[in-house]
């Protein structure tokens, strides 16, 4: 996996945890998943993206994921939105930002059908 996936899928489920401000579990999960795709530089790019402008993150991030996510295959999208969705879940919670989060990248990414379905399964 090259350097722009790895910022792209570090920066989707960072932004992702930081909707409600990130908690220790969500930053537990963001560095195991950093440490797994041995991405330390890339999780620190993501996370200053974020600290750039936290109230303008979401929204400066959606064109760069959205050329990184395009050149993926459907099934990589919904898979790598699946996993975010799952792993909101694990904490317990799933808000209704990350949600509407999640459901607008799935959007811009033309796998909202799809995405839902698998939801609802």
């Amino acid at each position: 996996m090259d350097a722009t996936t790895k910022k792209a899928l570090l920066l989707l489920k960072s932004l992702i945890f930081h909707y409600h401000g990130l908690d220790d579990e969500e930053r537990e999960m963001l560095e195991q998943t950093a440490s797994k795709m041995q991405a330390a530089d890339e999780m620190e790019w993501a996370n200053k993206f974020i600290a750039e402008d936290y109230l303008s993150a979401f929204e400066r991030s959606r064109e760069f994921l959205s050329k990184v996510f395009s050149k993926m295959s459907e099934f990589e999208r919904i898979k790598h939105l699946m996993e975010v969705w799952e792993e909101t879940h694990k904490k317990g919670y799933v808000t209704e930002m990350e949600t509407t989060a999640i459901l607008t990248l799935s959007k811009d990414w033309h796998v909202e059908k799809q995405f839902l379905e698998m939801v609802k399964d």
